[in-house]
């Protein structure tokens, strides 16, 4: 009797065993990234039963017809770390969301500049380009112009002798033709556009997002070059940073930095602060002993907070506001005040910027409104000057020494709204439309000069834009920009349009058009008064000045390999950009100061090139970035930029190959190596005469020019304080490669428009 009835209950367990194993269940979930937005192409596998399936564009994923039972899972995507887990199914359907850690060299990193929306950089049919401030602290750059010389297609300027302003050149084009965004905001002023990208302190910087070529044409006027878009550091977590070196120039000078961050979180993580500050201390250096400098003295101070609240899921308050204040002093190295030197130029700048976002979703998240209001202000005390050498004009110069009042105000505000359309022809489809209005003040007035600019442009600008991805492999970017510009009497409008092909996942093509203006106004440069030909120079606005226009086209391929331990890539972009009634700066003759250079429209000109970016990254031990660009820019017909010197149709100081090269070498986490290198290629300068050893006007052909820096860094792991210290030193400009045609002595020693400076050697302590 006991027997059978064993059988009969062995028989019963081993029916529904067969049972359970015949039933099958699934899995569906969402896959992340760190920043919580949704991964697209990303593997699910279950090794065992060799099954697998891969996320949509919303980052969702479904298995199914998965045996009872507990299974190992594996997550895999390129730039991200594998994600392991195991999957008890013992139901119809499991659900089970996956955050994915990045990897060894990041791809996929969340970009905003392109389209004005958060995008994968992979996903944008715009490129863009970025450098975080991770990188910029292994460079060893103290602001935001040395930064940006270390990405592709971009070249930083340094003119003047005397007072080293900078500007930034994009794809062979000027500082006037690229639009500099603070959280995406235009409030980098024509005169900020002198000074600015050095009195930006790299502490303050989160990282920076760059869009090259006519593709930026959605932020308007300016933007024909392309965008950089600095984006500040946001409050993540609570924590604190001091960051404090010591260079000394070619023993001659020091330059010394003083830095710090600080953040609190709350707990809940709803409401956070970030704190900076800045203080910088350069003395001057005199490259070719004639007691008037090369580099000037500047003294730096810069704070600022950036602060969030999050009053829902769905509802976010960002602001920020900072502060920055600058003494910048060169020309004749003494203690005298600056009208009683044989010859300088000083500047005081005191800079206020801040913004104001409030972003609302709705709609499930397909929606999302967002208001944004920005600021700058500058106020500028200047000198520029030359001590006179008659007793009539000497008097005249003491009782009315040139010293000259700037004030600018930059104001925007607008709205955006974004809209998803899950559906649209069978195909997702993000829709903006926002418009924005942008007013920029600039005073500047030299009353001893008889000089002044009073300047009220006003800017009108609407957008709208469609994100379509037409095809499972096809994504189409589409839209204008319609600006009324108070200096203009008709409407500017200014389509765009970018097509991005996904032949892989690891392989993109992109093609763009774009079209852009530069309004008839005052730019950077044009504000600079400056020494050229033995007396002070000025820029004035031809009378009849017409707007630029402009038309861009780019294409490109992106291709990155990856495996476990090593990934490597390269981009190869080819751009091409054609001027209408371009801005050309020629000298038109003298006035009781010295002489005077009109901005006037000239003829058409072309620019274009092609730009190289090789990158490789070997086990979180050695990466690799390098950037180089092959270009031409020629007006259509020869321009005469100084009077008696035989015209040319070259830009001047635009060479026609530059590059850079960052190698970062970490064996493990407590060591860290960089070698970084800088090259400019030849190219033509209109060196105005006036100097002892260059008494005549001139063409100068430059030679190439290389920089090498270097920085070696240790980290000590304080775990009893939570704390951790880094020490590092380095030589920047290794081989000592500076400029030798330095002008020399009283008159002339600041070159308008016209002097490449490069800094002298510096150990880096």
């Amino acid at each position: 009797m006991m027997t059978g009835f064993r059988v009969l209950l062995t028989t019963v367990f081993m029916l529904i065993g067969f049972i359970s194993f015949g039933q099958t269940g699934g899995v569906v979930g969402k896959i992340y990234d760190s920043n919580g937005l949704p991964l697209k192409s990303v593997s699910v596998v279950i090794p065992a039963l060799k099954m697998g399936t891969k996320s949509n564009n919303l980052g969702r994923f479904t298995l199914e017809k998965i045996p009872y039972g507990t299974w190992g899972v594996e997550v895999k995507h390129i730039g991200f770390n594998v994600h392991r887990d195991s999957i008890r199914i013992d139901r119809g359907t499991v659900a089970r969301n996956i955050r994915l850690g990045r990897s060894i060299f990041f791809l996929d990193e969340i970009v905003v500049t392109g389209t004005k929306t958060f995008k994968r950089k992979t996903e944008s049919p715009v490129i863009v380009n970025i450098l975080e401030s991770k990188t910029l602290d292994n460079l060893q750059v103290c602001n935001l112009s040395e930064g940006l010389k270390f990405q592709p297609g971009l070249r930083v300027e340094t003119d003047c002798q005397t007072c080293n302003y900078t500007q930034l050149r994009m794809n062979g084009l000027q500082g006037g033709y690229s639009q500099i965004l603070i959280n995406g905001r235009p409030i980098f002023s024509p005169l900020m556009g002198l000074y600015g990208m050095e009195q930006l302190p790299v502490n303050m910087i989160e990282k920076i997002e760059v869009v090259r070529g006519g593709g930026s044409s959605l932020y308007g006027s300016s933007a024909i070059g392309g965008t950089v878009n600095v984006i500040t550091k946001l409050p993540k977590q609570s924590g604190y940073e001091v960051n404090s070196f010591y260079q000394s120039i070619d023993g001659k000078t020091s330059d010394f930095n003083l830095g710090g961050n600080a953040t609190l979180v709350n707990e809940k993580g709803n409401a956070g602060t970030s704190f900076f500050f800045n203080k910088r201390d350069r003395g001057f250096y005199d490259a070719n002993g004639d007691n008037f400098s090369e580099i000037p003295k500047i003294e730096n101070t810069s704070f600022g907070i950036n602060s969030f609240y999050q009053f829902s899921d769905n509802q976010k308050l960002q602001v920020s506001l900072s502060n920055l204040n600058e003494y910048r002093f060169g020309g004749e190295m003494t203690k005298k005040p600056a009208y009683l030197t044989l010859q300088s130029e000083e500047r005081t700048h005191k800079i206020w910027m801040g913004s104001t976002d409030y972003q609302i979703n709705f709609n499930q998240d397909k929606s999302a409104l967002i208001f944004y209001t920005a600021f700058q202000n500058t106020n500028r005390k200047h000198y520029t000057g030359i001590f006179p050498d008659s007793p009539e004009e000497i008097e005249n110069h003491l009782k009315n020494p040139p010293y000259g009042d700037s004030k600018t105000t930059t104001l925007q505000g607008g709205f955006q709204l974004n809209h998803e359309v899950s559906n649209f022809l069978n195909h997702r489809n993000v829709l903006t439309v926002g418009s924005e209005y942008v007013s920029d003040k600039v005073y500047d007035e030299i009353p001893s000069y008889n000089y002044l600019v009073d300047q009220h442009t006003k800017d009108w600008g609407s957008f709208f834009q469609s994100d379509w991805d037409f095809a499972d492999k096809f994504n189409l970017l589409s839209g204008l920009r319609v600006d009324k510009h108070n200096l203009l009497d008709k409407v500017i409008v200014s389509p765009r349009i970018a097509l991005l092909y996904k032949h892989a996942a690891n392989t993109q093509f992109r093609l763009s058009y774009g079209t852009g203006f530069r309004a008839p106004q005052a730019f950077d440069t044009d504000l600079h008064i400056a020494f050229a030909g033995g007396g002070v120079s000025c820029v004035q606005l031809a009378p009849d000045l017409r707007e630029e226009r402009s038309k861009s086209f780019s294409g490109s391929v992106n291709y990155d390999k990856a495996t476990e331990k090593w990934i490597a890539g390269f981009t190869l972009e080819g751009f091409y950009t054609q001027l209408k009634n371009a801005f050309v700066l020629e000298e038109i003759g003298t006035d009781d100061f010295g002489k005077v250079f009109e901005k006037h429209n000239g003829n058409n000109a072309k620019v274009a090139g092609t730009t190289l970016e090789l990158r490789a990254n070997y086990n979180k031990k050695m990466q690799l970035e390098t950037g180089f660009t092959l270009q031409q820019s020629k007006y259509e017909n020869p321009v005469s930029y100084l009077e008696g010197i035989e015209a040319t149709r070259s830009f001047l100081r635009t060479p026609d190959e530059y590059g850079f090269a960052n190698l970062n070498i970490t064996p493990d986490k407590r060591w860290t190596i960089n070698l970084n290198y800088v090259y400019t290629g030849k190219m033509k300068i209109a060196h105005a005469g006036g100097a002892d050893n260059f008494p005549e006007d001139e063409m100068v052909h430059t030679k190439a020019f290389s920089e090498l820096n270097s920085k070696v860094s240790h980290t000590f792991s304080l775990s009893k304080f939570n704390n951790m210290i880094e020490i590092y030193g380095g030589v920047k400009n290794v081989f000592n490669a500076y400029q030798h045609d330095f002008d020399t002595g009283k008159i002339g020693i600041a070159i308008t428009f016209m002097v490449l400076i490069c800094h002298e050697r510096s150990l880096l302590v």
